[in-house]
């Protein structure tokens, strides 16, 4: 098989990316296609935690990246596809599956479109289904979400949109993830739902046969029942195909109708498995915001905090366990627009201010777009404490990073203390490879090394060893992954004790969140 070759197709925030790599895992080409509507600003609003992806935006990436990173190759060598994508990010669908948004009567009517993982927009309809979950009958259906539903998720993004848009109310017949919906129409077939997605964002659960009960989502609100009647019960993982590529997208992309679609998933759970992930490790994907992953053979107990815990949701046959930050690289980029308006700033200079710093007197919480884990709380947001007429930028950025390493120390402390253990933590994502300052600062707060994954694309790597998987060139992703696994690039190795830093910072956090919660 060393004649064949793999595409994974990783769809990010702000941009599509593929990678053409060899059995070995070894890159040949890539490419990367920004968002044309989504770089416009077109169908958000940041003010209002409102993000919004037309699936125009999706399609028109997948030509062009696929095409690019296949030209000049046989067809013939071209064995599978893997996809992931961002995630809690569904959409509305009309009888044959199609996103409304592509339908003219809802062409520019953000609720048609695809809702990002970090449209907020749900607060109400997360609380409503966390009320009920925790009163409702002897069980409590967040239990494996880790105790509680996120506006970031599948089932409050739903609620929202019947709640406040009739049209859509009217017209929509399912409600359909990214993920499951672009294998799909990559392969011209109906959905096959993403174990992934599904256990992580969609209350799905084997222990009670798929969906919660029709009278649980009816006490939420009647408007859910008749999405959830149509509902799957069944799951799959990303190394099940879901088909082969349609004579449509075959003529689209210039490839043959023999190559395997292989099963979607979140691109932060895809991105563990390109950084070949085993038990008793820890994956940092770090970009616009952080995921942890982590996977054991067994965890006999609900981990309380995280964002759920499901049998094969990162690796076939073991627990998937998944936290993070709701904001991380956001934070970055937020202050370097704020600070940039009396003329453009550049982080790296940041940077090299900030690491000649002293520990100084000003704190930061990394709020602010509310907390994801440990235990998820979408109603705080960021603060800055400490600053006088003598603070400079720079010291305002050290502790905008301070504080996003100490998030990232306190799921760390919650896996822990639940008897997960950490063995080794590796970290993926833009921030890995381009900040040496933020990559040292978390290996400190957190006091252990932090390996680095040599490879740029390490989710789409991850989508090609399921590709991998799904058309038989290996028998299952362990294999997939000692073949295809990048090696290390670099590690960075504590050198300073955080400990009494990480402590105000719990203080200050504490005594924030309850002052924030008085006023909700």
């Amino acid at each position: 098989m060393d004649d064949k070759f793999l595409i994974g197709l990783d769809f990010g925030s702000d941009s599509v990316r593929a990678v053409l790599v060899n059995t070995k895992g070894e890159q040949l080409a890539t490419s990367v296609h920004n968002y044309t509507r989504w770089a416009a600003g077109k169908y958000s609003d940041a003010a209002v935690s409102r993000f919004r992806q037309h699936p125009l935006d999706y399609l028109e990436g997948t030509e062009k990246v696929i095409r690019d990173v296949v030209c000049g190759i046989d067809p013939a060598q071209i064995a599978g596809i893997g996809v992931d994508t961002t995630g809690s990010t569904p959409c509305a669908v009309d009888a044959e599956g199609c996103p409304l948004a592509l339908k003219p009567e809802f062409a520019e009517n953000p609720n048609a479109m695809f809702i990002l993982w970090k449209d907020h927009t749900a607060l109400e309809e997360s609380q409503r289904i966390n009320d009920v979950a925790k009163t409702w009958g002897g069980t409590d259906y967040t239990m494996y979400e880790g105790g509680s539903y996120s506006p970031e998720w599948y089932w409050s993004k739903l609620l929202y949109v019947l709640r406040h848009d009739e049209a859509v109310r009217n017209a929509i017949h399912g409600f359909v993830e990214h993920c499951d919906w672009i294998t799909a129409e990559l392969a011209g077939t109906s959905v096959k739902p993403s174990r992934c997605a599904a256990g992580h964002k969609a209350l799905w659960h084997e222990s009670w046969g798929g969906m919660p009960p029709e009278e649980f989502f009816a006490a939420v609100d009647p408007l859910l029942i008749p999405i959830r009647r149509k509902m799957y019960s069944e799951t799959f993982t990303a190394d099940v195909p879901v088909g082969h590529l349609s004579a449509k997208w075959a003529e689209k992309l210039g490839l043959t109708t023999n190559v395997v679609i292989a099963g979607g998933a979140i691109d932060c759970h895809v991105g563990a498995v390109g950084a070949g992930i085993r038990a008793n490790q820890i994956v940092k994907v770090i970009g616009t915001s952080t995921c942890d992953l982590a996977v054991a053979p067994e965890v006999t107990k609900c981990v309380p905090g995280i964002c759920g815990q499901v049998d094969g949701s990162i690796v076939p046959g073991l627990t998937g366990m998944e936290a993070g930050q709701s904001a991380f690289g956001d934070i970055y980029a937020w202050f370097k627009r704020f600070v940039s308006i009396g003329g453009k700033v550049e982080l790296s200079d940041l940077e090299k201010e900030a690491a000649a710093l002293p520990d100084g007197d000003v704190m930061a919480l990394d709020w602010m777009n509310g907390r994801r884990t440990p235990d998820a709380n979408p109603f705080l947001k960021g603060a800055i404490f400490g600053i006088n007429l003598g603070t400079t930028p720079a010291m305002v950025y050290r502790a905008l990073v301070e504080s996003t390493a100490f998030g990232s120390r306190a799921i760390a402390e919650r896996f822990l203390r639940e008897g997960i253990k950490i063995e080794g933590i590796t970290a993926i994502g833009g921030i890995a490879k381009k900040s040496p300052f933020v990559m040292q600062y978390l290996a400190d707060a957190l006091n252990m090394p932090i390996k680095v994954a040599a490879y740029e694309q390490t989710c789409a790597l991850g989508a090609a060893m399921f590709a991998a998987v799904a058309s038989g060139i290996y028998a299952d992703i362990y294999a997939a992954m000692d073949a295809m696994a990048p090696e290390t690039d670099m590690v960075y190795t504590p050198k300073r004790n955080l400990d009494e830093r990480y402590a105000q910072y719990l203080r200050y956090a504490g005594a924030y969140e309850q002052e924030v919660m008085k006023q909700q």
